[in-house]
């Protein structure tokens, strides 16, 4: 049998990280995927998936990414199910990564949505592509 999973996206909120009672981190997050249909008003749709993470990458992972992240997580399917403190029985399914990968450079995931309006400033090494010359000389081919 086959079980695994390799998604992309991106969390919907910070990782909560914790630690078992022998130490060893575990952490835990959503991420938002897009699907490729769109839903009966025509606009994009997208699947919630929860994931756990466990050991040095759980502390990675709490560490270097927050809500608005792009990660790439690969892993395998778990159900699990437990008892609601209201004595129904609830079912979760889950991805267990193996590996989560950072997808963006540090410090710049997509910024959250606060009503604030921020200033936007120019990237240091953004620059106009069509003030560019090239002699076609210089080119090899």
């Amino acid at each position: 049998m086959i079980n695994r999973v390799v998604l992309v996206g991106r969390l919907t909120r910070d990782p909560e990280l914790r630690r078992t009672t022998n130490e060893t981190p575990v952490a835990s997050f959503t991420i938002a995927v897009d699907n490729r249909m769109k839903g009966p008003d025509g606009q994009k749709t997208a699947s919630f998936i929860p994931c756990t993470v466990w050991g040095a990458s759980a502390d990675n992972t709490a560490k270097f990414t927050r809500k608005g992240s792009l990660v790439g997580v690969e892993g395998r399917l778990n159900q699990r199910s437990y008892d609601r403190r209201d004595g129904t029985k609830a079912t979760i399914l889950e991805v267990v990564c193996d590996s989560v990968q950072f997808l963006e450079p540090k410090g710049e995931a997509k910024p959250v949505e606060t009503g604030a309006v921020a200033e936007e400033q120019p990237a240091e090494n953004s620059k106009n592509l069509d003030s560019i010359n090239i002699v076609d000389d210089d080119l090899p081919f």
